[in-house]
């Protein structure tokens, strides 16, 4: 078994076993990856609410994290990464129109 079926049986497992802290882990890194990509794009100076936002939400998942938190920390980070990639796609929008 594996692929995408292996990865829910896995996401599930852990959220019965209780295994917040393993979720946050997993969640933080897809965050932190998309925040990077967006301020490796430009985002700062060409998407800044976005950028920003998802900074913010990512430095409130850590705080949660840090009180032990971790269901608040994941939806945190989980809105990190989606405005991370929001950011990113933005940013690179803004580059692609400006080459023309």
């Amino acid at each position: 078994m594996g692929g995408p079926l292996a990865a829910l049986l896995f996401v599930v497992l852990l959220l019965v076993s209780g295994c917040g802290g393993m979720l946050y882990l997993m969640q933080i890194g897809s965050a932190s990856s998309a925040i990077e990509e967006a301020r490796a794009a430009g985002a700062p100076e060409h998407a800044p609410y976005e950028y920003y936002f998802a900074q913010a939400h990512l430095e409130q998942a850590r705080r949660d994290a840090a009180e032990a938190e971790y269901q608040d920390a994941i939806r945190n980070a989980q809105i990190a990464e989606r405005y991370g990639v929001k950011a990113r796609d933005m940013a690179r929008r803004h580059l692609r129109e400006a080459g023309r």
